[in-house]
């Protein structure tokens, strides 16, 4: 946005980790808000590696640093500005894959989630699709309806089913598209 001036958005969602709290909802608030010009820190518990591959689909690019213990930072950038992050041991920055011309037979991933503790299901689920190729399916098999994971889905642009279960749990078949 022309005008913009550009600005750091830093986020701790350690106190929301340590109580067991979803953050995905208010870190995916934050990055709507950000321009390009843009940069956004995120203070975490752990590595959030199902969150940098979701946030590299949405065009950044990010340095990761193990302050220590259990504090992590993420640095992100638009990826027009991967070049602001310094090269080191601690930066995964991904570079645009090469179009490959091989032939990928679709496959199913079945992933079961009843009993695991928000975050881990939305995690393994967002992982799972970033391991997938295109045309892959990704089934999972939650306790209930995963409405957090579902707005994402949207946000991604996947298509989804969403099928109730008899005894209250939700199998979600989404299409790595």
């Amino acid at each position: 946005m022309e005008g913009h001036i550009p600005q750091v958005v830093e986020l701790d969602v350690r106190p929301h980790l340590r109580k067991k709290l979803e953050p995905f909802q208010i870190i995916m608030e934050a990055v709507k808000a950000l321009h390009k010009e843009d940069t956004f820190i995120l203070h975490a518990t752990f590595r959030p590696t199902p969150l940098l591959g979701l946030m590299r689909t949405k065009g950044f690019v990010n340095q990761v640093t193990h302050v220590g213990g259990d504090h992590w930072t993420v640095t992100f950038v638009h990826k027009s500005r991967k070049h602001e992050i310094a090269g080191d041991s601690e930066t995964f920055i991904e570079e645009e894959a090469e179009l490959s011309q091989t032939i990928h037979l679709p496959q199913t991933y079945e992933l079961d989630n009843r009993g695991l503790e928000p975050p881990q299901p939305m995690i393994r689920t967002l992982k799972k699709l970033q391991e997938a190729k295109v045309g892959d399916l990704v089934r999972i098999h939650n306790d209930r309806v995963p409405m957090f994971l579902i707005e994402e889905l949207i946000t991604l642009g996947y298509k989804y089913e969403v099928d109730d279960q008899d005894d209250g749990t939700a199998r979600v078949t989404i299409h790595k598209t």
